[in-house]
């Protein structure tokens, strides 16, 4: 059974930006959000991404209509019973996820593949609130969607072979590569990034170097296209030390213990770009 109709639940920056690359491969989308103005800040957001395509030419005006004529913006859950393939991408907050996949799985059929695109929260979990957690994966895109190449697919528990293998085949057609990862705190890219990001911090923190040298040094030294502490600013030190303390929680392993210095940085309000300071001043 193929994938041509797709919901979105979340009009943020991921929720947009999956919209965006289903609907530039020739999907429909119904992107879904809490209230009307979430969903037109989406619908702007995603309008203004293809305007930066057409001004560097790898989109033309017309394809930009059809891609837009594409998407369809609601704040009802019943507009997505038309949908081969439903995506939740709200905040990463368990209990959120929880009650959308919930009100999802009530007007949906049961043979529709149900993903959520959390970076951290057990699949397993999620799926186990929903009719039939077969039909249940994690379908993990990165920031930003329209940019970067990888989706990780994740098998919970009660992932099928059929859910895994319709999932892995949607990701291809809307010209992602994807992988194929167990469920685990982080999953794969993130269990080895942020623990990455985590001793660079800690290096940092024992005078080992300075911010600059230790970004300098990845950069040239591992072929990074940007430093670690660099990265750590862009993604954001909250989020950061979250995902750390999901880790150490989730292993009861000492080795992902979140670095003082981060928790210090947090505790300050200075927590990267979004705040204009991090291991780096953006005034």
């Amino acid at each position: 059974m193929g994938i041509d109709t797709i919901g979105v639940v979340g009009a943020g920056t991921m929720g947009n930006g999956i919209a965006q690359v289903c609907a530039v491969a020739g999907l429909r989308v119904t992107m879904l959000d809490v209230s009307d103005a979430a969903v037109q800040r989406g619908l702007s957001t995603l309008g203004g991404s293809l305007d930066r395509l057409i001004k560097k030419g790898t989109l033309t005006a017309a394809q930009k209509a059809e891609a837009v004529a594409r998407v369809t913006g609601t704040t009802d859950y019943a507009a997505l019973r038309g949908a081969d393939l439903v995506v939740e991408a709200a905040t990463e907050n368990v209990e959120v996820k929880l009650r959308i996949l919930r009100q999802v799985d009530e007007v949906v059929s049961t043979d529709v593949v149900l993903a959520t695109n959390t970076s951290s929260i057990s699949i397993t979990q999620l799926a186990a609130v929903v009719r039939r957690p077969e039909r249940f994966v994690g379908l993990h895109f990165f920031n930003p969607v329209p940019v970067m190449a990888l989706v990780e697919v994740i098998r919970g528990l009660q992932t099928s072979d059929d859910t895994q293998a319709r999932t892995l085949a949607f990701a291809k057609a809307i010209g992602k590569t994807p992988i194929t990862v167990k469920n685990g705190p982080g999953f794969a890219v993130n269990r080895i990034l942020c623990p990455m990001i985590n001793e660079a911090i800690f290096a940092l923190q024992e005078g080992m170097a300075s911010a600059e040298d230790i970004d300098t040094g990845m950069k040239l030294g591992c072929n990074h296209p940007i430093g670690p502490l660099a990265l750590a600013d862009m993604v954001g030190l909250d989020t950061l030390l979250a995902v750390m303390q999901v880790f150490y929680e989730g292993f009861n392993d000492p080795k992902y213990r979140p670095a003082p210095l981060l928790k210090e940085l947090v505790a300050a309000g200075r927590l990267g770009r979004k705040t204009k300071r991090g291991f780096y001043s953006y005034e």
